[in-house]
């Protein structure tokens, strides 16, 4: 297979941790043909999704005392080429959120190429429909207590109600922006007017979840199931888990309400083409579906000996062979 990635800068991955590379390196190693290309270097020309793309060649990161290590020089890239997208088996929509209007003309240009010749993971769009917060609303039946809105008076009420809560700008990731809030705060009205940039933005405010300091826990899903999951356990003063902002990594299993949580979530995941997906989860709460370029597997497969990048490198090809047997029935 062809398969394409749209990233950021490939020198700013980390190869020990970054899952787009953990993608690239399995379907490497499975014989596939791997190009990389930039959001800035799309381009539709005569009515089709065109890319700037570079051939990649890896150097797989190796395991040393207890991490995954990269070598100083971990890719080579070929001479650039002006290439249709449909000439892809399938292209990975792996660009880190902020979701920018940039990012937004990205998915339009994705639009473009014809699902019936080049797996799109995931659906242009999917990605527009699912805000990292606001999609995660549609299963507010296994979700905190929460609240979405731009009214300091609305937002009060809300967290004098549950005591304490946790506010998250809507396209925030890496838990960038993320406060802890009690109403008793001399800062209260400051800080949502800063999060709210002077109540012109909506935020969202969930009840705190004390079972935080236990772990928020990452769950992978693909084509709508569960195939792994690692814990992220706050550490020193920070109540927040997630890696970028120093979170502890651990082992973890999932329980049963978290089968039933990726039951609830994942076929409305399917139905919006959401392939590659990570959800959040906390004392049994679904608190996030990050849709866009979800991480975990380099941790998953340190914890449970696996390789979830060929997983997913796998199902590409068996339905790439599915879409290859519909179009000869077809004929």
């Amino acid at each position: 297979m062809k398969l394409a990635f749209i990233i950021d800068p490939i020198a700013k991955l980390n190869p020990g941790h970054d899952s787009t590379v953990a993608i690239m390196e399995a379907a490497q190693t499975l014989g596939h043909e791997v190009w990389i290309t930039e959001i800035h270097q799309l381009s539709v020309i005569d009515g089709k999704a065109w890319a700037i793309l570079s051939q990649i060649e890896l150097v797989p990161v190796t395991l040393e005392e207890g991490k995954w290590t990269g070598v100083a020089q971990w890719y080579e890239l070929s001479s650039q080429e002006l290439r249709c997208l449909e000439e892809m088996d399938a292209v990975f929509m792996r660009k880190d959120p902020p979701v920018t209007i940039r990012y937004l003309y990205a998915t339009y240009i994705l639009d473009l190429i014809n699902p019936e010749k080049t797996l799109v993971i995931n659906s242009p769009q999917g990605l527009r429909e699912a805000n990292e917060k606001m999609y995660t609303l549609q299963f507010y039946s296994v979700m905190p207590k929460t609240v979405v809105s731009l009214d300091k008076d609305i937002i009060r009420r809300f967290v004098e109600e549950k005591k304490q809560a946790v506010l998250k700008p809507l396209g925030g990731k890496a838990g960038e922006g993320i406060l802890f809030l009690e109403s008793s705060d001399r800062n209260f009205n400051s800080i949502i007017e800063v999060s709210t940039h002077q109540g012109q933005e909506p935020v969202m405010v969930q009840q705190f979840l004390p079972e935080a300091k236990d772990g928020d826990k990452r769950i992978i899903l693909l084509d709508g199931k569960p195939i792994g999951a690692v814990n992220r356990v706050p550490t020193g003063q920070e109540f927040r888990g997630n890696m970028a902002v120093g979170g502890r990594v651990e082992k973890a299993e999932l329980t049963a309400r978290e089968w039933d949580i990726c039951e609830i979530v994942g076929p409305q995941l399917r139905q919006n083409g959401l392939y590659f997906v990570g959800i959040d989860v906390i004392g049994g709460y679904l608190t996030e579906v990050n849709v866009t370029s979800p991480t975990g597997i380099r941790e998953i497969d340190l914890f449970d000996q696996t390789n979830l990048g060929e997983k997913v490198i796998q199902w590409v090809a068996e339905m790439s062979l599915q879409g290859s047997s519909m179009k000869l029935r077809d004929n």
